[in-house]
């Protein structure tokens, strides 16, 4: 059996997720971490994306997150983020339209914080969307 650790994922509004994994994958501002028990002692800025984590029985989950903080510890690990869904609480609608919204955003953002803006709502509405379509899959 592989060795477990503490994780958990905190948003502003819940304890998204508290238990036990044998693997956590996510990505940083310099590219994607796996996190396993016994992990060096770190913290780092996490992007929007998908978040994978290994549960104790060896089952993979996903859920969308956006950008946050990680910090790993050396008997815990959390993930602090704006928000956090697990594909089923997804609302494909609002994450299509909030897309669209996004690009037209970028078409007319004139300073640059109105494009880094209109950047980051348009990752974010396409990997809500990224995650629901992986609902279901292993």
């Amino acid at each position: 059996m592989a060795a477990l650790f503490n994780f958990e994922v905190h948003t502003p509004y819940r304890l998204f997720f508290s238990g036990r994994a044998e693997a956590v994958i996510l990505t940083l501002a310099d590219g994607e971490i796996g996190i396993y028990a016994k992990h060096s002692p770190f913290t780092a800025p996490a992007l929007s994306g998908i978040l994978r984590i290994r549960e104790s029985e060896g089952k993979w989950r996903r859920a969308f997150i956006t950008g946050g903080i990680l910090e790993v510890k050396d008997h815990k690990t959390v993930l602090m983020v704006e928000a956090a869904e697990w594909p089923e609480e997804i609302d494909i609608d609002r994450a299509r339209a909030d897309e669209q919204e996004a690009k037209e955003s970028l078409k007319t953002a004139g300073l640059k914080f109105e494009s880094d803006n209109a950047k980051t709502k348009l990752r974010s509405a396409q990997f809500r969307q990224k995650a629901w379509e992986l609902r279901g899959s292993k």
